[in-house]
């Protein structure tokens, strides 16, 4: 039935909910700080650490992720299986924001969210550009409507009322120029390749001693941008950023003995060959592909970058919602070429996290991709699983060591 109906109906329906929205809880973002965070990788923990930033500048902020919905000291988890939520949900958190005193929003922006209009009605006083890889080419028919849609939240900066407003960019990303270009105001680029970027870590003394990974070097990078943009001190900055700690699911270290495991979000081929590069090789990898029709394109590229990094490769499922699991995994498989060690397949999730335990020995690092922290699995007819791959790690392990 739906598609049969016009897409311009959809538009309207979508764009007519965000403005019902804003009305209601008579436009919140008006009387806070709006800082939004968009990209294909790093969103979520440049959030985190814009966030920590400001409070450990005395400030009262809100944010929202993939993560977590954060009011001041008061958070909860995320369960939506949607960063940003609809828009009656999100001009709602907008608005209890305002009412618990708030002065900062920092907010994670999707290009699903942009699509549905879900950005609209928000006064952003600032963006932030993360990078910019292949994503979500199914759903916005092509990379080039994926990237308008990013853009999107500067057009929408461009055009916000707010004073002071500005924009920070990554400029080591191939994409820069486009989004550079989407906004007139004060702009701040951050990089690491250029030596002409005005902010490098060399140039700022930048060190991170908890934060592993070049890719983190770039979150945090972005997120001093963000806070000197805001009037932080540069060393206040600089000291916040030192001792941050990661977000839960991203490369989080769940077991350091007689093994390292780690668990990751990394569902993207940039984002699994960043956390694999920081790992190193030899790794013992659990991997899948999401379902449900979503960039089907990157299920042999991820299977192409395991096969540099691994020497035990295990697919498995993800979210394979209505789509057939083994043929995912088929898929997956197909990119595989000349691995060292055989390839295992096993669709039930536990059971392959348990067999990559089993096979590690002292030293090894097993690295548990696609899912991070998120709450739930989502299989077929709607069907949704509670699950949290840190505590399944947890509770293998559990079990492989009471066995022995």
């Amino acid at each position: 039935m739906r598609k049969f109906i016009p897409k311009f109906i959809f538009q309207i329906y979508h764009y007519s909910l965000a403005l019902i929205g804003a009305v209601i809880y008579t436009f919140p973002s008006k009387k806070m700080i709006v800082i939004g965070v968009t990209g294909t990788n790093g969103k979520s923990t440049v959030v985190h650490l814009i966030t920590e930033t400001l409070e450990k500048s005395g400030q009262k902020v809100a944010s929202l992720s993939s993560i977590r919905f954060k009011v001041g000291d008061k958070e909860e988890k995320n369960m939506l299986k949607m960063t940003m939520p609809g828009r009656f949900k999100l001009q709602k958190f907008l608005r209890q924001a305002v009412s618990a005193g708030c002065k900062y929003m920092v907010l994670e922006v999707t290009s699903e969210g942009i699509k549905q209009f879900r950005h609209k009605f928000i006064d952003f006083d600032a963006a932030v550009f993360t990078n910019l890889t292949k994503e979500h080419i199914e759903a916005h028919k092509g990379f080039e409507n994926y990237k308008k849609a990013k853009g999107k939240l500067f057009e929408t900066l461009e055009k916000s009322p707010k004073a002071n407003k500005f924009a920070v960019l990554n400029s080591d990303d191939e994409n820069f120029a486009y989004f550079e270009k989407l906004f007139s105001g004060k702009k701040y680029f951050y990089g690491i390749k250029n030596p002409k970027t005005e902010i490098t870590p060399q140039k700022i003394g930048l060190k991170l001693d908890n934060l592993l990974g070049e890719f983190n070097l770039y979150n945090a990078l972005a997120a001093y941008c963000a806070g000197i943009a805001l009037g932080i001190e540069k060393n206040k900055v600089l000291q916040v950023l030192k001792i941050a700690k990661g977000i839960p699911g991203r490369l989080e270290l769940v077991i350091s003995e007689p093994f390292k495991v780690f668990v990751d979000y990394a569902h993207t081929p940039d984002g699994l060959e960043n956390v694999y590069k920081t790992l190193g090789r030899n790794l013992i990898c659990v991997l899948g592909s999401t379902g449900g029709g979503r960039d089907k394109w990157k299920r042999p590229e991820m299977g192409k970058i395991a096969t540099n990094y691994c020497k035990n490769i295990i697919l498995t499922n993800e979210d394979p919602y209505d789509e057939n699991p083994s043929q995912i995994l088929s898929e997956i498989e197909s990119g595989i070429s000349n691995s060292r060690f055989p390839i295992s397949k096993i669709l039930n999730r536990r059971e392959a996290i348990n067999k990559a335990l089993s096979l590690a020995q002292k030293n090894d690092t097993v690295i548990i991709t696609g899912k991070g922290c998120e709450p739930w699995m989502c299989v077929e007819h709607g069907k949704k699983i509670a699950w949290d791959d840190r505590e399944i790690v947890r509770e293998e392990i559990q079990r492989l060591t009471t066995q022995n």
